[in-house]
C-alpha cells in the first residue's frame, strides 16, 4: 500500500510538471509540429511515465530530466523567433511543388513526396486536375498549399463589383439553458430582447441547448427538442439590399453598353429583377433604388 501511495504523488507530480511546461511550450496543434518538438512531446511523455512507476529510481533524477528536455526546446523556440536562418534549420521551409500548372518533380523527389500523396491532398482541397492549380506550397508542417488559377477560383461578391458589410461575430448567448449575461452584453442587445425573440418560437431559455447572435441580429436557436420547429428570422432585409445594388449595377452596364444585344440583356434581367423585388416588397410597391 506504501508503494501505490508513493506512486499516487509521484504520478500526480509529473501530471503538473506536464501541464505547466505544455502551457509554457505554447499552444500548437499535432499538425503543426515540426518533426523535433513532436519527438520533444513524446519524449516528456516516456519521461513523466518512467518518473511515476520507477519508484526505485530518484525522483529529483527524473525532475532533471523533465527539465532539460523542457529547457532545451523552449531556448531554441526562443532563439528561431529572432533568427529566420535558425527557423529554417530546425523547423524547414516550404517547397514549391506545383508552378502554373506544372508539376516539379525535382521538388517532391528532395522532399521524398510522391505524386500519389500529392494528388491526394489536391483532392482534400477539392482539387481533381493539376490543370487548375496557379501555386501549390509543401509546408513545413507536411499541409499543402494551394492557389487555383483565376479562371478556376470561385465567384465572389467583389468579382461581380458588389460591396457588402463586414461580418460580425457570432455571440453564443445561451449554452445549456443558460443565458451568457457578458456574451449578450458583448453584441450589445438586452436580456428583454433575448425574451421577446424567444417567445416568438414559443421557447424559454431553459428549453434552448444553444442560441447564438449572428450578422444582423439574427438569433440562431438550437432546442433541446429536437422535433418542435424553430422559426428564424428570414435575412430578408439583406437581401433586397443585394437585389437593389444588382439592378442598379444592370442600370449602368445597359447605359455604358455600346453593344444593342448587350444593352437588351442587362435592361430585360434588371427588369426581372425589379419584379422580383416588388414580390418581396409586398406587391405594388417601388422597389428600385431611387424610392
Amino acid at each position: 500500500m506504501e508503494g501505490i501511495g508513493v506512486i499516487v504523488l509521484r504520478s500526480l507530480g509529473s501530471i503538473a510538471m506536464l501541464f505547466a511546461i505544455t502551457r509554457i511550450l505554447g499552444k500548437k496543434q499535432i499538425s503543426q509540429l515540426s518533426f523535433f518538438e513532436y519527438v520533444t512531446g513524446i519524449t516528456l511523455g516516456e519521461l513523466a511515465g518512467f518518473l511515476s512507476t520507477d519508484i526505485e529510481a530518484h525522483y529529483l533524477h527524473g525532475v532533471v530530466a523533465l527539465g532539460i528536455w523542457f529547457v532545451v526546446p523552449f531556448l531554441l523556440e526562443l532563439t528561431t523567433l529572432k533568427s529566420k536562418w535558425l527557423r529554417h534549420f530546425f523547423e524547414g521551409k516550404g517547397t514549391v511543388v506545383i508552378r502554373q500548372g506544372r508539376v516539379l518533380e525535382h521538388h517532391l523527389k528532395k522532399e521524398r513526396y510522391t505524386a500519389d500523396e500529392l494528388m491526394e491532398q489536391l483532392r482534400t482541397k477539392s482539387i481533381f486536375q493539376v490543370a487548375d492549380v496557379e501555386f501549390a506550397m509543401l509546408e513545413a508542417s507536411g499541409e499543402l498549399s494551394v492557389l487555383l488559377k483565376k479562371e478556376k477560383q470561385p465567384l465572389t461578391p467583389g468579382d461581380l463589383g458588389l460591396k457588402m458589410g463586414p461580418d460580425k461575430l457570432p455571440h453564443t448567448v445561451i449554452v445549456d439553458g443558460v443565458v451568457d449575461e457578458s456574451e449578450l452584453a458583448a453584441s450589445s442587445l438586452t436580456r428583454e430582447w433575448l425574451n421577446k425573440q424567444l417567445a416568438k418560437i414559443n421557447a424559454t431559455a431553459d428549453n434552448v441547448f444553444l442560441a447564438q447572435i449572428g450578422d444582423q441580429n439574427k438569433l440562431y436557436v438550437d432546442l433541446y427538442d429536437d422535433s418542435k420547429g424553430i422559426s428564424l428570422e428570414k435575412p430578408q432585409v439583406e437581401l433586397i439590399s443585394t437585389l437593389r445594388q444588382c439592378t442598379a449595377d444592370l442600370d449602368s452596364f445597359a447605359n455604358s453598353a455600346t453593344d444593342l444585344n448587350a444593352r437588351i440583356k442587362y435592361e430585360q434581367t434588371a427588369s426581372a429583377l425589379r419584379d422580383v423585388l416588388k414580390q418581396l416588397s409586398g406587391g405594388g410597391k417601388s422597389t428600385n433604388g431611387t424610392e
